[in-house]
């Protein structure tokens, strides 16, 4: 799949990603950094989104069924590989530094980093599944997260 491709796909898709979203059309140009009238007219494939909205698009909703299905698999991994010939994975154990770990059970952790003040929650494969600026929502998912584990 060349570039050209790829945003012409990404545009036939974007009011399906917002709509699985939940995003009302305010909502989601605010998120993407577009203006409504402009949102809405790659909704109604009038104008094609340029390059960097689509890469937006591709990493705010990177867990998007509609664009995994779409392009089987990881759409930055596939947009990464478009743009610069190959992918590059991010090395979690390298931000160690950063992330003080507040609480761990079940094999998931919590953490805070003392830089961007995020929390997210590690699972027992310590890869992030979830993430907020909010330290009441993180720890309700956190909890959840290891009440759903096999005692």
């Amino acid at each position: 799949m060349d570039k050209q491709a790829f945003i012409e796909t990404l545009q036939s898709k974007f009011k399906m990603v917002r709509t699985e979203a939940g995003y009302t059309q305010d909502s989601m140009s605010h998120t993407i950094g577009l203006s409504k009238k402009t949102l809405v007219q790659i909704e109604k494939e009038r104008i094609l989104p340029n390059w960097t909205t689509c890469i937006s698009l591709c990493a705010l909703f990177r867990n998007s069924e509609v664009l995994t299905n779409t392009f089987s698999g990881d759409p930055l991994e596939l947009a990464q590989v478009i743009s610069r010939g190959h992918c590059v994975y991010p090395l979690y154990d390298s931000e160690k530094v950063y992330w003080e770990t507040l609480e761990t059970r079940s094999g998931y952790a919590l953490q805070f980093n003392r830089g961007n003040k995020i929390y997210r929650v590690m699972n027992d494969q310590n890869q992030p599944v979830h993430a907020s600026y909010i330290e009441r929502e993180i720890r309700t998912y956190f909890n959840k997260q290891v009440e759903l584990q096999p005692v």
